[in-house]
């Protein structure tokens, strides 16, 4: 997918919400551990509940390596599925990988490849040979990290540089802008760190930002807009728990649909406020 088709979707569904599909065993309705996959038949009802509400899902790949062979299978699954029934939809391999160069390759290979996922999240430490590889794709897209919202954010992240006053993170916008382009490159920006977005929009104006942390981390979803949309929205707001984890009852895809609606609903608003609808 590219920048243009995403933007018509979020266009198209007054939206810009990305559902993570943090499906954990532990937490999921206890009649589907009666199927034969579970954590399938787990997103199975979420994404059909979802999929009009949102333009993105995110599966965070721990979620499904905890489990083994039969968590890549239940992963291979579900994007099978998306991609069957609602092709319409980003979805992105929350996966945080980064190594050398040949190694990426064979990651990229992974992700774009077998699994046919529109992006994945990669770790910049290792510079740009171990992100190159990600980028050789057409229409698909790596996501940096950039500012997480994790505590141990401030170990690394906020360190200055004593030449040229950059905290590592503003490094990570500058120097990674000549690796990839607008069109094939994004950045995660922690929501709770919502206060830096307006300093953030100043280096890259452009890209678009992977925002989680609304929801159930107490991102505010209002604070993200304001300092973090750009002409073409320009975000993809996740939230995960505070959606798919609604119920854990049998009415568990309804509830995460209403969630979702509540959540839509607020971004409809906030795009009308921006004139972008």
């Amino acid at each position: 997918m590219n920048r243009e088709q995403l933007f018509e979707q979020i266009r198209k569904k007054r939206s810009f919400l990305c559902i993570g599909l943090d499906t954990d065993m532990l937490k999921i309705p206890s009649f589907l551990k009666a199927t034969s996959d579970p954590v399938f038949s787990f997103n199975k009802e979420i994404i059909d509940a979802t999929a009009d509400l949102c333009v993105a899902y995110k599966p965070n790949l721990a979620f499904y390596e905890s489990l083994g062979a039969a968590g890549w299978i239940s992963l291979e699954k579900t994007v099978s599925y998306i991609r069957e029934k609602y092709p319409e939809q980003f979805i992105i391999a929350d996966a945080k990988r980064g190594d050398i160069g040949n190694t990426s390759n064979l990651y990229a290979r992974a992700f774009f490849d077998h699994m046919d996922f529109d992006a994945v999240t990669v770790a910049p430490y290792m510079g740009e040979d171990s992100v190159k590889p990600f980028m050789t794709y057409l229409d698909k897209w790596v996501i940096l990290l950039a500012l997480t919202s994790n505590k141990g954010a401030a170990d690394f992240q906020y360190l200055k540089n004593q030449e040229t006053g950059d905290q590592l993170f503003e490094t990570v916008l500058k120097t990674s802008q000549n690796w990839g382009t607008t069109d094939n490159m994004m950045y995660v920006v922690g929501a709770t760190k919502a206060e830096k977005l307006e300093e953030i929009r100043e280096l890259v104006p452009n890209h678009f930002l992977l925002v989680p942390g609304v929801g159930a981390q107490g991102g505010s979803l209002e604070e993200v807009a304001r300092f973090g949309m750009n002409d073409q929205c320009g975000l993809l707001v996740n939230s995960s728990r505070a959606i798919i984890y609604a119920s854990d009852g049998e009415d568990f895809a309804q509830r995460a649909r209403e969630e979702a609606l509540n959540v839509q609903v607020d971004m409809e608003e906030l795009l009308l406020e921006a004139e972008l609808l």
